[in-house]
């Protein structure tokens, strides 16, 4: 017998927000820049800008490859904290957050929404749908709530559940489990939308929820990790919901 789907939960990065055309290092420094002058502005002492970066971004990029290593999630608001204290001033939470969104805005400039998801998302709730996201992120829950707010998407995903928060990162079985305890929905009548089938696939799966791949192009080779449907856009999905549900 088909379940009926009560819940969809979404993947954040290149699958509700696709970040086109973006240069990692580049982004990196236009935040950074941003971030220097918040943080001059607030009377800190620095070393030049260059050392600045330099010391930001390695510290980042380390803290990322032994998340991706011990699949354990940092937040960014707590790594600027102690990058902070390193360099002989203290931040407190709001300002380290603030620093975080500053270092984040020149990547949310990049993101774009597929045609017409707001509207979808919004006949999926009225519809009685529960719907959310949940995400691998070391961005603070606060700055990704705040872009989702200007994509229009916020009030209508409010169940987010993020790496950052959790401690662990996908295909971590407890960040799908906090999401469905928060939604109170069975795993078998719920979705989740994902572009990675390491991430994405393979921990829906693992939770048994009805795992749904999104891949715009094609690239990935599904012969050990099988979603039990495949989508290039969102806006398909309507079609598989109506499959479970009758209608």
């Amino acid at each position: 017998m088909t379940a009926t789907v009560q819940a969809i939960f979404f993947d954040l990065g290149e699958t509700l927000l696709e970040f086109r055309g973006v240069n990692v290092r580049g982004v990196f420094e236009a935040g950074a820049k941003l971030a220097y002058g918040y943080l001059r502005k607030l009377g800190k002492g620095l070393p030049p800008f260059a050392e600045y970066q330099r010391r930001q971004y390695r510290a980042i990029r380390w803290e990322y490859v032994k998340s991706r290593l011990t699949r354990r999630e940092f937040n960014s608001r707590d790594l600027l904290k102690r990058q902070a204290r390193r360099m002989g001033h203290n931040l407190t939470d709001a300002e380290a957050i603030e620093l975080a969104r500053l270092y984040y805005e020149p990547l949310a400039d990049h993101a774009v929404t597929e045609d017409g998801l707001p509207d979808m998302l919004r006949r999926f709730r009225d519809a009685g749908l529960t719907l959310g996201v949940i995400s691998n992120t070391f961005i603070p829950p606060q700055v990704l709530d705040e872009h989702l707010a200007r994509e229009n998407l916020l009030e209508l995903l409010p169940i987010r559940v993020y790496s950052c928060q959790v401690g662990v990162r996908k295909p971590n079985r407890k960040i799908f489990t906090a999401a469905l305890r928060e939604a109170d929905v069975a795993a078998g009548n719920t979705m989740h939308v994902g572009d990675s089938p390491r991430h994405d696939i393979h921990g829906a799966n693992k939770v048994g929820m009805i795992s749904i791949l999104k891949d715009p192009t094609g690239k990935y080779d599904l012969s050990s990790i099988q979603p039990k449907h495949k989508i290039r856009e969102l806006t398909e999905l309507p079609e598989i919901v109506a499959h479970y549900n009758g209608r």
